[in-house]
């Protein structure tokens, strides 16, 4: 078995997004092409309401998916499409933006409210596909026992287990806790770019050993398995792993596209009204 190693730490740093929501920033534009196809990971968590109830009022996205895993707490929202629905406790939205979608995400007051949102960029063929709104609810996830742990398999393939499907990019994601001191391997077919981001507790990843702890995230070597060790504090964290589309990204606030014309081209058409293509 080829161990992936940690290549980086990207440590996440705090920052304000949406209408004035407290946030962890974990990745930055500088860091998508170790990380492509994946765009964007923000972590939000806090027991003050003050610092998310802002929330996220209408905005575009046009080019990508936004997935969004509600740890803890409710959040609303409601889209161009018609979708409007809840997420609670455990919950998640795999959102197609594609062609282009208007999407709100308002927090509710809560006990706490724990969460994150990741973007996985589109291929140019289906950065124009309808957008689609894709709830998933905790009976979905399958949830794996392994000794010393659980691993919630919300997408690809674990142990002979397979997770949701999604349509366009074959990404894995996994939500995994291990007790104090626990080993795991987590195999991650050669070529895909993957990363692991520390929610609770630290361990330690790849042969070497390298320490990673709460707001921060291991961005892997190439390799065909992912080594992890975790701490006397036990961990959580949430892998990603896909394969590099390897095109060329044009990013611009909530839009991604291959050039800086098709950028233009979508944000003329916003100030236009022409930009939601289907219904």
């Amino acid at each position: 078995m080829n161990i992936r190693e940690v290549r980086r730490i990207a440590k996440g740093r705090k920052t304000m997004d949406g209408a004035g929501v407290k946030l962890v920033r974990v990745f930055e534009h500088s860091d998508i092409y170790d990380i492509d196809p994946f765009l964007m990971f923000d972590a939000f968590g806090s027991e003050n309401a003050e610092d998310y109830i802002k929330g996220f009022p209408m905005h575009p996205h046009r080019g990508i998916e936004t997935i969004t895993y509600l740890l803890e707490g409710r959040v609303d929202h409601k889209d161009s499409i018609g979708n409007s629905d809840t997420l609670l406790d455990g919950d998640l939205q795999w959102m197609t933006a594609g062609s282009g979608i208007l999407h709100e995400e308002m927090p509710r007051p809560a006990k706490r409210l724990d969460g994150l949102q990741f973007w996985l960029n589109l291929p140019r063929k289906d950065k124009m596909a309808p957008p689609r709104y894709f709830p998933i609810t905790p009976d979905m996830v399958k949830q794996l026992d392994i000794e010393g742990g659980t691993i919630k398999l919300i997408s690809g393939e674990h142990m002979g287990e397979s997770g949701i499907k999604p349509l366009y990019v074959q990404a894995t994601m996994m939500d995994v806790c291990l007790g104090a001191g626990v080993s795991h391997d987590l195999p991650i077919p050669a070529g895909q770019n993957s990363f692991a981001y520390v929610l609770e507790g630290a361990a330690n990843f790849g042969e070497e050993r390298t320490e990673v702890g709460k707001f921060s995230a291991a961005i892997f070597s190439d390799g065909d398995a992912v080594r992890v060790r975790a701490s006397a504090l036990g961990v959580r964290f949430i892998l990603l792993a896909a394969k590099p589309l390897g095109e060329p990204i044009a990013w611009g606030g909530p839009i991604v596209m291959n050039t800086r014309e098709e950028l233009q081209h979508a944000f003329n058409e916003l100030s236009q009204g022409t930009f939601i293509k289907h219904h």
